[in-house]
């Protein structure tokens, strides 16, 4: 289900579905059909934010690309990191293009295509994505629905927190860790959600410059939490819901939650990965097969089921039992819609602020 569509049930979430390690990249140029220096023209490379692959071969990505490979004979090769951290290496690699497909999450897809590094493609199937989870110019188009979150240890606490301001308890000191702004996209979610939970820019500088005192320090993978608070290294972490869920299904400690303002209600803003075709790309039409199947309905079917998330094709609606607990899970959180277009321009100097309030 889209953002807009999501914004019109926000007050009342309870009936259906709501909406690094480095790796080698495949070079060489490439002619309009896919060809190239390297692979025979049989590879595509994928630059994506962390989260939908699994160290143990069972996640989204693992099994989408495997079905990939198995029905066209392209090999998918994967670079991971955070949202940032990967348009950042697009950009380096502007004038020797590496990679075919970006996805990540925003604003990071729109600061891709605001320098330049995305071609227009309307994927088949892209007609049944509502309009809030791409771009009109299809330059974009979101593959899995998600939602920003937190974790927490379910053991070594009795309850999630409830509110931002009990994070500043004692107790959490050396214990909490959230993933940078500006590199990492949940990182830079930390900074969405707490400007609008407390009204502004400034006001929420001033809870994170608090909140600092109990920070562990950067991440730049949020990925990595979360295997850190299951064991309890950490009481509580920002994460997403996709990500998290699909986790805890092999960290039983794991416990997703949203925080409220004190006084107010939990919130969250729709955070997909969203999927882009790179501008020059070297194996341009094996990037247009991939973001094809990777909105296929045979994929969107799967996104529930294997990924722990919310497919982002509306005439899909999974009924399998991840689909129903994620249902539960969002039940009475309210969600909001960032301006990604203020945070697409403005998002450098919010960065900034938080650096200054926090010391890092």
């Amino acid at each position: 289900m889209s953002r807009a569509l999501l914004l019109r049930t926000a007050t009342a979430l309870t009936t259906g579905l709501a909406l690094a390690g480095t790796l080698t990249a495949c070079g060489g140029s490439s002619t309009a059909d896919g060809s190239g220096a390297q692979g025979g023209g049989k590879t595509v490379t994928v630059y994506s934010a962390d989260g939908l692959k699994s160290d143990k071969g069972d996640g989204w990505y693992d099994k989408v690309f495997a079905d990939f490979t198995k029905k066209t004979g392209i090999e998918v090769k994967y670079v991971e990191g955070g949202s940032g951290e990967m348009v950042q290496r697009a950009v380096r690699e502007k004038t020797n293009t590496q990679a075919d497909v970006l996805i990540t999450l925003p604003p990071f897809i729109q600061q891709a295509d605001g320098k330049g590094l995305l071609q227009a493609y309307a994927p088949q199937g892209s007609d049944h994505v509502n309009g809030a989870d791409k771009s009109p110019d299809a330059k974009w188009t979101s593959v899995v629905g998600n939602y920003f979150g937190f974790v927490y240890n379910k053991k070594e606490l009795t309850s999630a927190p409830r509110t931002w301001e009990e994070l500043l308890d004692a107790k959490y000191k050396g214990k909490l860790q959230y993933s940078t702004p500006g590199v990492a996209g949940d990182g830079t979610a930390v900074l969405v959600k707490a400007m609008h939970d407390f009204g502004g820019k400034d006001q929420a500088m001033d809870f994170l410059k608090k909140l600092q005192a109990n920070n562990v320090g950067p991440s730049s993978s949020t990925s990595k939490l979360a295997p850190k608070t299951d064991k309890g290294e950490l009481l509580v972490a920002n994460g997403d819901v996709q990500m998290n869920f699909a986790q805890s299904k092999s960290m039983p400690n794991l416990g997703i939650w949203f925080p409220a303002k004190d006084g107010g209600k939990p919130t969250t803003f729709a955070l997909p990965y969203a999927a882009g075709l790179v501008a020059k790309a070297p194996h341009t039409e094996n990037g247009k097969k991939l973001l094809d199947h990777l909105l296929s309905e045979d994929a969107q079917k799967l996104v529930s089921e294997v990924g722990g998330g919310f497919p982002v094709r509306s005439d899909v609606k999974p009924t399998d039992a991840n689909a129903i607990e994620l249902t539960k899970l969002m039940g009475g959180v309210e969600v909001f819609e960032p301006d990604w277009a203020d945070l697409d321009k403005n998002l450098t100097g919010y960065v900034d602020a938080w650096k200054s309030a926090t010391g890092s």
